[in-house]
């Protein structure tokens, strides 16, 4: 019988009893057990931080493709199929192609302790060296120093905005975390560095400093803003006046600015730019549903999905729903247990008329519907609590048919709504 990528993935989460468990020993004994791949990938940009990775790495592919350039891209979590984490040349990898790698990194790791993210991380890595192309895109999957990803010396290293998140992991201080963030920094290879907390950037700094990296730091090297419905970025090479990203959110003109100033500093013209500003395109980041069940169960609402989670993002999306046209706006939200619940609502508070709470569909870590509830309300949201998605929207919609619900909270159940939805 023909192997398939989810039976070889579900070997593989056998292969260590905990989901994470941050050193990079097995991840370079796997390499040279494969001949070092990662010495053989085109030239990487690296990507770290706690919010906006994932954006800022769709507007450098963007802007790179706008230059035609091929690129590879590895994110991670997946939303819908594991797939989505290893784009190769532009294209999600394909079952066979995926289904080889697994299977060569699962027999050459000969029944050894590694992690799922490890040994997966490692057949990206495997695909990547076999396929022609201009760039790859990494995106660290936690922290950064010890992350499986940093087995690499990059053309260029971004780290986007640093905030308290992975507390059990990284440390429950911003300059400990800040540390592991820095970990990405190799020696003489420039370092773009997103909008950061002071104490933050003295960590980055004095990390950059040490290694001999050059700094292209926002506020001292490169600036963004909007003005008069425009973005406005600006670097030693002078002025450019772009659109708007096509990412809502004010916390978006950052994540350009970081784009922007890495692929400037890759030769990008304005024509590229400008594509990063207008091609981006990033799954659960105030994405419009337009299709599937949900609409279809009620048509006249106007469907978002969102796949934030922690404090900062419930900053950035209370500023986002601040700004949405005048409606009454309904959460239906499902969150993890390890999550600052009452930090991510609290900004929201303000903007939405009530909180649905669910618990997240197949998920062992989902914070209980009653949990849920109970933080919403802690803050000031009027909140109840539904058996599933479904059932949340046509309680919103029975009373408000053309209401504004926005399905937020877990990019778990993000992946879960884009599947059942698909």
């Amino acid at each position: 019988m023909t192997q398939t990528s989810d039976a070889i993935l579900a070997r593989m989460m056998a292969l260590h009893p905990k989901i994470i468990d941050l050193t990079l020993d097995r991840v370079w004994r796997l390499l040279a057990a494969l001949d070092n791949p990662q010495e053989n990938l085109p030239p990487v940009i690296h990507l770290a931080g706690t919010n906006g990775k994932g954006s800022t790495q769709a507007m450098i592919r963007a802007g790179l493709e706008g230059m035609g350039k091929s690129v590879h891209a590895y994110t991670s979590p997946h939303l819908a199929r594991f797939h989505e984490r290893i784009r190769l040349a532009g294209e999600l990898i394909s079952e066979a192609h995926l289904t080889e790698v697994l299977d060569e990194c699962y027999a050459r790791n000969g029944g050894e302790n590694i992690t799922y993210f490890e040994i997966t991380t490692v057949a990206g890595l495997l695909a990547f060296s076999r396929t022609p192309a201009d760039f790859t895109l990494l995106e660290v999957g936690l922290g950064g120093r010890l992350d499986a990803t940093n087995v690499i010396t990059p053309e260029v290293s971004v780290i986007t905005p640093i905030s308290i998140d992975h507390e059990q992991f990284l440390g429950n201080t911003l300059t400990k975390i800040a540390a592991e963030k820095a970990g990405i920094i190799k020696r003489g290879v420039p370092v773009v560095v997103g909008p950061q907390p002071e104490e933050a950037m003295e960590v980055i700094e004095a990390t950059a400093a040490r290694l001999s990296a050059p700094l292209i730091a926002y506020g001292q090297h490169w600036h963004v803003y909007e003005e008069r419905g425009r973005l406005v970025f600006q670097d030693e090479n002078g002025l450019l006046d772009l659109p708007l990203p096509a990412l809502l959110g004010a916390h978006q003109i950052q994540n350009a600015g970081a784009a922007l100033a890495a692929l400037r500093h890759l030769g990008a013209d304005e024509a590229a730019c400008e594509a990063a500003m207008t091609n981006a395109e990033w799954p659960a980041r105030m994405q419009k549903l337009k299709t599937g069940p949900l609409v279809e169960a009620a048509p006249q609402a106007e469907l978002w999905l969102d796949g934030g989670h922690n404090a900062a993002a419930g900053i950035a999306l209370a500023d986002v729903l601040a700004k949405l046209p005048a409606r009454p706006t309904h959460l239906i939200c499902g969150m993890l247990n390890t999550k600052d619940v009452s930090g991510y609502m609290a900004p929201l508070a303000p903007h939405v008329a009530s909180l649905t709470a669910i618990s997240i569909p197949d998920e062992i870590n989902t914070l209980s519907a009653e949990e849920t509830e109970a933080a919403a309300k802690s803050v000031g949201i009027e909140a109840g609590k539904a058996e599933s998605t479904m059932a949340a929207l046509k309680a919103i919609t029975a009373k408000d048919p053309q209401a504004r619900v926005l399905i937020c909270g877990s990019l778990y159940l993000a992946g879960h709504i884009l599947r059942e939805n698909g």
